[in-house]
């Protein structure tokens, strides 16, 4: 039986939440990119070690990150008090990742790290929760849908001289 541990994250997982952020971006997105400069200009500028590491010490921000018999095989962000053009709601917080290594998703570690995050939300007292996802992604999409997410919009998203369409959910926390 392997052991499966799920925690807050601190500085010192830096470096893992950084290559896991590269690894699982790569895995989901990675064949989106005819141009890989313009994906490793990605990872540079959004999963580099300093960035996560100056993530992981604002106060808006809470990471988790999952091990598995203590090798880290996923990590999820939650943002609170965070603003969507799509919600008039000022109590509002976003679900920003929630990125499992392809191996270990069918442990359902996606929904733990959700779990997680949708209850520390509620415990901060957050009315609603907001997040985005490719819309070609149907794994994800339905992921969401499961969880109660309901599409709430959708918007344009460019990394180099790639153009994707995503969707915006939104769920109630009461």
């Amino acid at each position: 039986m392997q052991k499966i541990e799920i925690r807050l994250a601190n500085s010192t997982d830096a470096e893992y939440i950084a290559l896991l952020g590269r690894m699982t971006f790569q895995e989901t997105f990675g064949h989106y990119f005819r141009d890989k400069n313009d994906l490793l200009a990605y990872y540079n500028r959004t999963f580099s070690v300093e960035k996560i590491r100056k993530g992981l010490d604002k106060s808006d921000n809470i990471f988790w990150i999952s091990l598995v018999d203590d090798l880290p095989v996923g990590y999820a962000k939650l943002k609170l008090n965070s603003p969507t053009d799509f919600s008039s709601s000022a109590n509002i917080c976003q679900l920003q990742k929630i990125y499992v290594l392809k191996d270990f998703l069918s442990m359902k570690i996606g929904l733990e790290l959700q779990n997680n995050l949708l209850a520390t939300a509620r415990e901060k007292g957050f009315e609603k929760i907001w997040l985005s996802v490719l819309g070609s992604n149907e794994r994800a999409i339905n992921f969401y849908n499961r969880s109660g997410f309901e599409k709430i919009g959708d918007h344009d998203f460019q990394i180099g001289k790639e153009h994707f369409k995503f969707i915006a959910m939104l769920k109630s926390l009461k």
